[in-house]
């Protein structure tokens, strides 16, 4: 008996939150790590852990916090001084 080619790998393609510090919070996105400090992403300094890791990819570049109502695109992530943020948090 054969075994059937092996599917897709997914693991490179998830994206979840690895690490919540009190500097700010790591995510991994197809195969790379970004680093959010809270001064530029404020939202998610008094965050509760487990609204912070629900976190969604509506687009490749596109992530979506439903628990705290915050969307960030990968832009924005990478580049933050291009995106003056304005926040309630601070």
């Amino acid at each position: 008996m054969k075994s059937e080619k092996a599917g897709i790998v997914t693991s490179e393609n998830r994206t979840e939150v690895t690490n919540v510090s009190s500097h700010g919070i790591w995510i991994y996105h197809i195969g790379k790590e970004y680093f959010l400090d809270y001064d530029k992403f404020p939202w998610f300094k008094n965050a509760k852990i487990g609204e912070v890791v629900n976190i969604e990819t509506p687009s490749e570049e596109h992530f979506y916090w439903p628990d705290l109502d915050v969307d960030l695109h990968l832009e924005s992530i990478k580049h933050p001084e291009k995106f003056p943020l304005i926040s309630k948090e601070n």
